[in-house]
């Protein structure tokens, strides 16, 4: 039953990340891009139709986890308060951002809430990440200090970042330089991700420009990930083990590599923007499966790995659930059916609803 329920939070959280990603990217390109006001509005709303809808995955993802590994919740949760904390405020930021600039029609009244949309969505995208990259680096589990933990073996708290800016340190942060480099990868990733949204979703006159942002995003993205992966053996000397002794892992990396040349060789829209998804569906998923069954760390080697067995909660606690989860993603679907049937096709003209 672990397995059973980490692959569907998996995937709960994978869809919030391919939904509320282009959300992020649309953000990021409307912050740098978006110059004429016909343009900011048509952008803005690209997300705004969607926002609220896409992050019901991420509620779902997160109460399912509490139901399924109680112990890993309740760990991240007190060890990333602070990160967490900051990710809150960034989501109603960029929530008031959309559904403020409309409001009165002053361009300064427009500007500050098109500055919020922007720059949270960006920081959003970054501050993702970086979580990414703390959870396949790892964390220092029980605050180890001298072999001697100072509080339980499954908790932990990190800093936003440590006096060395370095993932090496006993006591790393949040923020350090191999985090960033996956958080920028983030940032890259949706960037594109929001640029191919938009080119699908509206006429908006910056369309064609979009084009020739994707192909150099796309160059940028293949060696921030070439990169990555050298860098990667600095933080664990066996990064692909996982690949070696599962073969069948294999094709998580795989995926990521087909939406990278999906975003170099196909035309369509729907096309580009499908592959900017399976970039973002190989990425996630191959790092989760280059730590499986962990699903925490531990960078120390007084306290075990938080994994899916041990952080689980019983039986027949998950049994319970399975027929619950049936409904769930019944209810969930029918209601991305009725909204994706209501914004099919362009949105230029819909009516945002101010």
């Amino acid at each position: 039953m672990e397995i059973f329920w980490y692959i569907i939070i998996a995937i709960v959280l994978t869809v919030f990340f391919i939904l509320d990603g282009y959300d992020f990217g649309t953000g990021i390109i409307h912050l740098f891009m978006a110059k004429e006001e016909k343009d900011k509005a048509v952008i803005a709303k690209a997300a705004g139709l969607f926002w609220d809808s896409n992050e019901v995955w991420l509620v779902a993802g997160g109460g399912l986890l509490f139901m399924a590994f109680p112990t890993f919740y309740a760990s991240v949760f007190s060890g990333f308060y602070l990160p967490l904390i900051l990710v809150l405020w960034l989501m109603i930021f960029r929530a008031i951002g959309l559904e403020l600039r409309g409001q009165f029609d002053y361009p300064m009244w427009k500007s500050i809430w098109d500055k919020s949309f922007g720059v949270s969505s960006l920081l959003l995208a970054l501050f993702f990440g970086i979580a990414l990259g703390n959870v396949v680096r790892g964390v220092n589990l029980g605050g180890v200090e001298n072999d001697i933990s100072a509080y339980e073996a499954h908790y932990f708290f990190l800093p936003l970042w440590n006096a060395h800016f370095s993932p090496e340190r006993t006591h790393p942060g949040v923020i350090d330089w191999f985090t960033v480099i996956i958080g920028v990868i983030a940032v890259v990733t949706l960037a594109i991700h929001g640029a191919n949204w938009i080119r699908l979703k509206t006429n908006s006159s910056i369309n064609e420009k979009l084009k020739t942002v994707i192909f150099r995003l796309s160059l940028v993205l293949v060696a921030l990930t070439i990169f990555s992966l050298i860098v990667w053996h600095v933080i664990h000397p066996q990064p692909f083990g996982n690949f070696a002794d599962k073969p069948l892992l294999i094709v998580f990396p795989l995926i990521y590599l087909a939406g990278i040349a999906g975003l170099f060789f196909t035309k369509s829209d729907r096309m580009k923007f499908g592959s900017s998804s399976l970039v973002i569906v190989g990425g996630i998923t191959s790092s989760l499966a280059s730590i499986f069954p962990m699903i925490l760390p531990s960078t120390n080697d007084v306290n075990e790995s938080l994994t899916i067995y041990n952080t689980s909660t019983t039986e027949y606690g998950m049994s319970v659930a399975v027929n619950w989860i049936i409904v769930g993603v019944l209810l969930g679907a029918v209601y991305m059916f009725i909204q994706k049937r209501l914004t099919a096709g362009k949105i230029d003209d819909m009516d945002y609803g101010h």
